[in-house]
């Protein structure tokens, strides 16, 4: 968690674990001196949960994630470079995507154009670009940025690149829902990793052919998608789940919308096949 920044979550562990009883007693120690160092550091950690059950506030721990980074760069005045090279010379890892994440709160504009020309020049990942993306977003960039993803040109908005599940247009929400409404009883298991994949599958084909299909009114095309999404996760499951013909009738796929299904499911396993999966 301190690793990650998540410092609020990790002050809330450390307030549980020094109430439960039967422990090491050094283990006892240890807890409440990681805590003080915590609420000593960030004493807005103090305000934050100086009542109990109080709920706490994304803002305040953005506001740590700034000071932690400023403390880091008074010590290292080269502290956004080793970042940038974090992100772009070392093998993809949970590493990388923690650098990406310190860069969108560091107020330097060279990080900006390091990141843009990086994508620009380097064909990378369908899931790191959408997160360096996201990370441009967070620094405040705007603009349109035309590069190539999953083999096509795409052109992006960077200021209207979503930031959590709920930014994505209506219709990219309904496809998941309505897989939901089918599965989520009966079957939670599937649902629980329909949403795992839709999650990591938006995010790779954001701004392609692909994803602007789903942009629209039709209610046809949103059970093209999720028929497909029923299906790809079904088949990727152990045992397969229900027949292909028992999934398209649940979704109202019929003779003329056959093709587009057929179409989606495609891609949708070219997805899982290239393993991206986050």
């Amino acid at each position: 968690m301190l690793e990650t920044e998540r410092y609020a979550e990790a002050v809330e562990l450390l307030k549980f674990l020094l109430q439960c009883q039967g422990e090491d007693p050094r283990h006892y120690e240890e807890w409440q001196s990681l805590l003080d160092w915590l609420t000593d550091s960030f004493p807005m950690l103090q305000n934050e949960y100086a009542g109990e059950g109080e709920d706490f506030d994304p803002e305040t721990e953005e506001k740590m994630a700034r000071q932690h980074l400023e403390a880091k760069l008074a010590e290292d005045q080269n502290y956004a470079e080793k970042l940038l090279k974090a992100v772009m010379e070392k093998p993809l890892s949970e590493q990388t995507l923690l650098a990406l994440d310190q860069l969108a709160y560091l107020d330097r504009p060279e990080v900006d154009d390091a990141l843009i020309e990086w994508i620009h020049k380097k064909l990378l990942h369908p899931l790191l670009q959408y997160r360096v993306l996201q990370t441009l977003r967070r620094r405040g960039s705007s603009g349109l940025l035309s590069f190539i993803r999953g083999g096509e040109k795409v052109e992006i908005e960077i200021e209207a690149v979503p930031l959590k599940p709920e930014d994505f247009p209506y219709a990219v929400q309904a496809v998941l829902e309505r897989v939901g409404n089918q599965t989520e009883i009966h079957d939670p298991t599937l649902f629980y990793f329909a949403q795992e994949m839709w999650s990591q599958f938006v995010m790779a084909i954001y701004g392609t052919m692909d994803y602007r299909s789903m942009l629209t009114d039709d209610d046809s095309v949103i059970d093209i998608w999720a028929a497909s999404l029923h299906q790809t996760v079904a088949e990727s499951l152990t045992g397969g789940g229900k027949p292909e013909e028992e999934i398209r009738f649940m979704y109202g796929i019929t003779d003329d919308l056959r093709l587009r299904y057929e179409q989606a499911c495609r891609s949708m396993r070219q997805f899982v096949t290239a393993g991206i999966r986050g």
